[in-house]
């Protein structure tokens, strides 16, 4: 097994999440039809993960669609920028940092959301390399995302892992040759750590 030496992590769902829920936190705005109108925005929305083009427009044609009135602009801030960090995750980060790895956030992201991460929350200074799909080009689970973070990193894939919440992206991880478990923060941090140990990964 070849020595890890650099963690990177997804972010939705291994270090965030949206407060409420990603569908609850929209029925305010959306009543009954919340599901169904965050299902096609999500469908449209997955474009644009790999380019500099706003979500904004599109979500207000999906939202046109529905004829719901509603403004983009208001259900984004509602739903996409509702984010909670999970403690015992950014925690973590701290420890594997403290304890020698380098630590990454290698994340799919449109780039309204990714300048909003940016702003608010303190992933510049935790991370030392962020890799978000509209910077990158490219979006997981795509191999090349995984081929550009490894040069980004500066590291072999082999010296990596990575860590992630869906199964297509852990796979995909795998095959450019980074070791990869998959987790999400309802599971628990015990759960993590006892993956990540698997790895001979532990935190300072």
């Amino acid at each position: 097994m070849t020595t890890i030496r650099h963690v990177l992590f997804d972010a939705d769902g291994v270090l965030q999440e949206i407060r409420g829920g990603f569908y609850t936190s929209a029925r305010p705005l959306l009543g009954e039809r919340a599901r169904e109108i965050l299902d096609l925005a999500s469908e449209r929305e997955r474009p644009l993960l790999a380019s500099d083009d706003d979500f904004l427009p599109v979500l207000a044609d999906v939202l046109r669609h529905y004829d719901v009135d509603v403004q983009a602009a208001d259900l984004f801030a509602a739903v996409w920028q509702n984010i909670a960090t999970s403690a015992a995750s950014l925690d973590l980060v701290r420890g594997l940092r403290d304890a020698g790895y380098g630590v990454h956030l290698g994340t799919n992201q449109v780039r309204r959301r990714a300048d909003y991460m940016r702003a608010a929350l303190p992933y510049d200074e935790l991370f030392d390399v962020k890799l978000y799909s509209c910077d990158l080009g490219v979006a997981k689970p795509e191999a090349a995302f995984f081929q550009k973070a490894a040069t980004r990193i500066g590291a072999e894939p082999g010296a990596i892992l990575f860590i992630d919440d869906h199964s297509p992206n852990v796979e995909s991880a795998r095959a450019t040759g980074m070791a990869a478990v998959r987790w999400r923060i309802d599971e628990g941090h015990d759960a993590l750590l006892g993956r990540l140990a698997e790895y001979r990964v532990t935190p300072a």
